[in-house]
């Protein structure tokens, strides 16, 4: 056993702690001003320079974390695969409460939570597609359904099937279709900066769409039967 030699500090190297605390502090910084410059005004309009001088540092200090700018690039999209992941995550938490598609409303406010929260990180999905032809994106979305049916697996939400939802429809199906029809309406609206776009505020949307995900949009045999008012009637089979 080492014996400690008198007056000789054995505290940690408070030096080294606060540099490698000052190290961590400016490659946040870096990637949080590479964040606001792509998502604003895109990848190749962004210089490294212009990075360094939003984030407060040098230019070499840029280098020293990352090789090259594509790198900080897919060091953004990385943090929002991430967060997708993450069990905290706004749709995760809405998808994990209660019972689909019972929880469909839940789902659309989650969906309305995550364009909101993570804006800049989604603008960097259409970045990609549109000056990268959607390069750093393409393996996270091939790997998409798998991802959903672990999640679903340690959530129970398959279960689903044996409560509500057809037996011919795949529970992983149903929820992924919904996801799509909630954040591609709430990217419009706060992406693209359209709000109502369906002509309708936010609560009459989301419950819309949830009774049409629930329901369908054409009606049953016997409500078409009975309709009036020069509804078409149903057509017979022949014999």
């Amino acid at each position: 056993m080492t014996k400690e030699k008198p007056g000789v500090d054995y505290k940690p190297n408070v030096r080294f702690m606060n540099q490698a605390d000052k190290s961590q502090r400016s490659r946040e910084q870096v990637l949080e001003a590479a964040l606001q410059l792509f998502s604003t005004q895109g990848y190749r309009a962004t210089s490294v320079r212009e990075i360094a001088e939003r984030a407060g540092v040098s230019t070499g200090n840029v280098y020293h974390h990352f090789p090259d700018k594509e790198t900080i690039f897919r060091t953004l999209l990385d943090q929002y695969w991430a967060a997708i992941d993450n069990p905290d995550f706004p749709f995760n938490q809405a998808l994990a409460r209660g019972t689909f598609p019972d929880n469909l409303e839940d789902i659309g406010y989650a969906s309305r939570d995550t364009v909101s929260r993570y804006r800049r990180h989604v603008t960097l999905i259409y970045v990609d597609v549109v000056e990268f032809e959607g390069s750093h994106i393409r393996k996270f979305y091939s790997e998409m359904a798998k991802r959903f049916s672990d999640f679903m697996a340690d959530y129970h939400v398959a279960q689903a099937r044996d409560l509500r939802l057809r037996p011919e429809v795949s529970p992983l199906s149903a929820v992924m279709l919904a996801g799509r029809f909630f954040l591609n309406y709430f990217a419009v609206e706060i992406l693209f900066g359209v709000p109502n776009h369906f002509g309708k505020n936010t609560d009459e949307v989301v419950a819309e769409i949830a009774d049409i995900l629930r329901h369908g949009m054409l009606r049953h045999d016997h409500e078409a039967r009975g309709g009036s008012g020069g509804t078409r009637p149903a057509r017979e089979t022949k014999p």
